[in-house]
């Protein structure tokens, strides 16, 4: 299966789709306007991935922010995953948040009510160099 790397720029976030290295990453802004053209081919690996995954599959999202149209796609990629433990496959999504952003934290927090899969939540702490 192919791999997905996209380089994170002021809108989007970096994303990296690797089955070789069971390594699968969203992380960044997503505040991007055309939601569709970027999620739809994330969702469609997603979909054409379901019969070739045999590991334990940690899925780590890092977003710093994301918009509600962002937000939408993401709760979609969610329940993809949701359908690929029920097919048996090993799901765990790791949520990063800033410490100092607890709206960050709800909201996986909701997502993880939303769908059926163990969340992980892991601090970031932020440190701030005084010059």
């Amino acid at each position: 299966m192919e791999k997905i790397i996209i380089k994170e720029t002021e809108v989007s976030p970096e994303v990296v789709f690797d089955m070789e290295n069971n390594n699968f990453l969203i992380k960044g802004k997503s505040v991007v306007t055309e939601v569709d053209a970027f999620y739809a081919p994330l969702m469609e690996w997603l979909e054409n991935a379901q019969e070739k995954f045999t590991n334990r599959v940690d899925f780590v999202f890092d977003l710093e922010y994301f918009n509600i149209f962002s937000s939408k796609r993401i709760l979609f990629m969610l329940y993809k995953l949701s359908d690929l433990k029920k097919n048996g496959v090993d799901v765990n999504i790791i949520w990063h948040f800033s410490m100092e952003d607890d709206d960050m934290k709800e909201v996986g927090e909701d997502f993880a009510c939303m769908v059926n899969l163990p969340f992980e939540f892991i601090s970031n702490t932020t440190h701030t160099e005084f010059a």
